[in-house]
């Protein structure tokens, strides 16, 4: 492997993390002219091209090579001063990216951080995504661990399940008088309009050709969690929330369950760095401790 300083491939991080060689070395306290040369010095050693100049900043394949080794690199030098010191105060705070899902963040994933980051000395970098997207963040090295619905295990990481988060099919009643008079006849869905999260959402659609073999009705972007199910509650369109978004409004009549005899089930997995590291050791039982509390065993 070419050798590569500390100094490279923190400026690497850097420049990912902040998205601008400009932005990155007003971080790194240097001219973006500093954080051009040490790009195209790791380049040169690499023999290839390692990140794109757009903005934000992207990388090459071979640049989410050297990412991932990175911050590999930052996390265990986290872990070697938390051990040599016996503890992190005065030590500057790592870093630590995860990937999370949206109905995850929005639902229970931020309770298992709650003091995590005095505790470790830490900061955490949440990146949203898809849950059936968010391995490619992991893959690419962006970030150091995942809730994703993918459970095959990704080279260099180890998985675990977490649970099932449950969804239930509703509406706002007006949307139902008006769309669904044959309710609980869920054919009514092919025309019904539907709030979808974005364009990889496909839950929605998937309920739908389950249920009745058509495709859905016309579709409301909302790609927010909360505001999502305030406009399912407004009756902007139906849709399938996470049960803790959706049970209380069920039983106030705020809401109307469409099928409850079928809800969806999402199986939900964490995908780690399969590296010996207290910090992420700490991080992940956390995480199963939430995912414990708020979804259904498998």
């Amino acid at each position: 492997m070419h050798r590569f300083t500390l100094d490279q491939l923190a400026t690497l991080r850097t420049v990912i993390d902040e998205g601008t060689f400009e932005a990155a070395a007003g971080r790194m306290h240097v001219t973006a002219s500093a954080i051009s040369q040490r790009m195209k010095a790791m380049e040169q050693a690499a023999g290839q091209v390692l990140v794109r100049r757009t903005t934000p900043v992207t990388l090459t394949p071979a640049g989410d090579v050297l990412l991932r080794y990175a911050r590999q690199l930052e996390l265990l030098e986290a872990d070697t001063r938390r051990e040599l010191d016996g503890d992190a105060s005065g030590a500057p705070h790592p870093l630590i990216p995860l990937a999370v899902n949206a109905d995850s963040l929005a639902t229970w994933f931020l309770d298992s951080l709650v003091g995590l980051g005095e505790e470790l000395g830490a900061t955490f970098d949440l990146h949203r995504e898809d849950q059936d997207h968010t391995i490619s963040l992991l893959r690419a090295g962006a970030v150091m661990a995942a809730v994703t619905s993918t459970r095959a295990t990704i080279q260099g990481c180890v998985t675990e399940p977490l649970g099932l988060m449950r969804y239930r099919a509703v509406a706002a009643p007006a949307l139902v008088a008006r769309w669904m008079p044959r309710h609980p006849d869920l054919a009514d869905l092919t025309e019904a309009p539907v709030v979808t999260f974005d364009r990889s959402d496909e839950l929605q659609r998937a309920f739908v050709l389950a249920r009745t073999g058509g495709e859905g009705g016309p579709s409301h972007y909302v790609p927010a969690s909360h505001d999502f199910a305030r406009a399912v509650v407004l009756g902007l369109g139906w849709a399938l929330l996470p049960e803790q978004q959706c049970l209380a409004e069920i039983a106030s009549g705020a809401l109307v369950e469409l099928a409850p005899l079928h809800p969806v089930d999402v199986a939900l997995y964490w995908q780690r760095w399969n590296l010996t590291s207290p910090l992420l050791d700490s991080v992940s039982r956390a995480v199963r401790d939430a995912a414990a509390h708020a979804l259904h065993p498998f």
